[in-house]
């Protein structure tokens, strides 16, 4: 059963939250293409959202016009040739080919009107379509008006920026205090998918600003049987009430928090928030110490001072001088002397015994005669 146009219209205001300014039927080629595919355009505030008929619910892709520096018409006017449009924003170029050209001077001026907030002066349309541009110019500006602006958000990565000295763990404190999950970058979709694929083993999940105001960018890298694929969805911000998970049925949630815990819980928690690792050592050395360090510890070893005592001098003692030799005089080393002495002693008592001795013999013999 066909879902009625007046369901499919409340879906896509519900999903982008943006007031249909006006829509139509359109050729759209990007650059490299060669072909233009066929789209059902719908203006919504200052994006133009592409769907592939006028019965899905779900835009196909989005064009935002808030950085639109030029819209040319690749040819001259003609009322029985198609028009085709170039526009130009910051990352990209893209082609517009409406086959009536009344309605592709219509489809100008509104675009040109909600990105520039005026209208152009060279527009070749009726007085009642100038009225309506009028009119779709206040209701933008009072739109843009009521938005504030962007909530802060924590500096860019290191690894992103050269000129950065923040690692990331500062990172994490950062979006800690401003309420961010810890997978929050300041990165644009061509970053945080180069981050994902470059780093798979960090996470799958990146939540990043988005173009659009107040609202965020949710960055994923899925694996299926074909192989690693990239999604981007988007998280619109609603003033005091939380945030909207734009899917085929919006999802509310009250925080950004909230919205990586959704992922996590519809993918089984197969996916993990992107989350950089800090390397780690896996070797003690013993340190060397610095050349300089070595003479600075030597020189700061205290040398303990000897002590200066006099020698002690006995006054009753009289010093007596070395007695000097004369030269070419043999001097008896004393030891020598005390030798000689006692030999004499020992000559003399040995002489008087064998006197004594004499003697006896001599008095015995008389006493036999």
């Amino acid at each position: 059963m066909a879902v009625p146009p007046r369901v499919v219209h409340q879906r896509r205001a519900t999903i982008t939250a943006l007031p249909l300014y006006y829509s139509g039927q359109l050729f759209k080629k990007q650059s490299g293409e060669k072909d233009f595919k066929k789209f059902y355009g719908e203006l919504r505030g200052a994006a133009l959202f592409l769907y592939e008929d006028v019965k899905q619910d779900t835009y196909t892709e989005r064009l935002d016009l808030d950085q639109l520096k030029s819209m040319d018409l690749d040819a001259p006017f003609k009322k029985m040739a198609p028009a085709i449009f170039t526009l130009t924003t910051g990352t990209k170029e893209v082609k517009l080919r409406i086959d009536n050209a009344d309605t592709g001077e219509e489809w100008r001026g509104y675009i040109l009107t909600v990105a520039k907030k005026e209208i152009p002066s060279t527009l070749q349309l009726m007085p009642g379509q100038l009225l309506h541009l009028k009119e779709t110019l206040a209701q933008e500006k009072k739109r843009t008006a009521g938005l504030g602006p962007n909530p802060p958000l924590p500096p860019r990565p290191a690894f992103l920026s050269s000129s950065s000295l923040h690692t990331s763990t500062s990172s994490e404190t950062d979006n800690s205090s401003h309420g961010m999950p810890s997978c929050f970058f300041s990165v644009s979709r061509q970053e945080a998918e180069q981050m994902l694929e470059t780093n798979p083993e960090y996470g799958n999940i990146i939540l990043r600003p988005s173009s659009r105001t107040n609202s965020y960018g949710l960055t994923m890298r899925q694996l299926t049987n074909s192989g690693p694929v990239m999604k981007n969805y988007r998280v619109t911000s609603i003033p005091n009430s939380g945030f909207i998970i734009e899917l085929d049925s919006p999802v509310k949630v009250p925080s950004l928090n909230a919205v990586i815990s959704y992922v996590l819980e519809k993918t089984e928690y197969r996916l993990q928030p992107y989350s950089p690792s800090e390397p780690y050592d896996t070797t003690i050395e013993k340190p060397i110490m610095p050349s300089s360090t070595a003479t600075s510890s030597t020189s700061k070893i205290k040398t303990i001072p000897k002590a200066k005592v006099q020698p002690i001098v006995h006054k009753d003692v009289p010093v007596q001088s070395p007695v000097k030799s004369i030269d070419n005089e043999y001097v008896i080393p004393e030891d020598e002397c005390k030798n000689k002495k006692s030999e004499r002693l020992f000559d003399g008592e040995l002489h008087i015994v064998l006197q004594k001795r004499r003697e006896m013999i001599y008095s015995r013999n008389d006493d036999h005669n």
